[in-house]
């Protein structure tokens, strides 16, 4: 049987000399790797008490939203500026080369709401801190981030302090 390693494509010198890009849409593209992928994930939050799941855009949408089918819960996307049309709130944060800016409906969460954050990998971390500080300035509370990868060299679990996170695969490089 396959690990979930074997299902991930390793693309050298992208998207510049020196880098190895993890390659998500080999695990999505394959029937096992996908329900692979999402299993794991769900085992991940097994003894969590859970709400609502969020989930960044655009991967964690599509391990986000089969996490919340299974789980009988509802799915929030936390979307780039200016994709949602209702009220929302926003947060910016910083990339590599610049800044983003990413938004939540105003009414997608309920104060008390215990929610789980997704997403395929954590770099970095500014996605996925820009995405708490929303949840919780919204009431709701962050109870677990669930990631398919982690690229560990980069330290963005360190972003996250004070927030259990768990990833299926860690890579200990960038």
């Amino acid at each position: 049987m396959k690990k979930m390693e074997d299902y991930v494509r390793a693309i050298p010198d992208f998207p510049e000399p020196g880098i190895i890009f993890r390659d998500v849409t080999s695990v999505l593209q394959d029937p096992d790797g996908l329900k692979l992928a999402i299993d794991s994930m769900m085992g991940l939050l097994e003894g969590t008490e859970i709400d609502v799941i969020a989930g960044t855009e655009s991967r964690g949408f599509m391990f986000g939203v089969p996490i919340a089918y299974q789980l009988g819960k509802g799915f929030i996307p936390v979307r780039k500026k200016g994709k949602l049309p209702c009220e929302t709130v926003s947060a910016k944060y910083d990339l590599e080369y610049g800044s983003a800016e990413i938004e939540i409906h105003k009414d997608a969460i309920k104060p008390g709401q215990k929610v789980v954050l997704v997403d395929d990998l954590i770099a970095t971390g500014g996605t996925l801190a820009a995405s708490i500080q929303l949840i919780e300035q919204l009431g709701g509370e962050v109870v677990k981030v669930i990631l398919l990868m982690e690229l560990a060299g980069l330290k963005g679990r360190e972003k996250l302090n004070g927030y259990e996170v768990a990833s299926v695969i860690t890579y200990e490089g960038n």
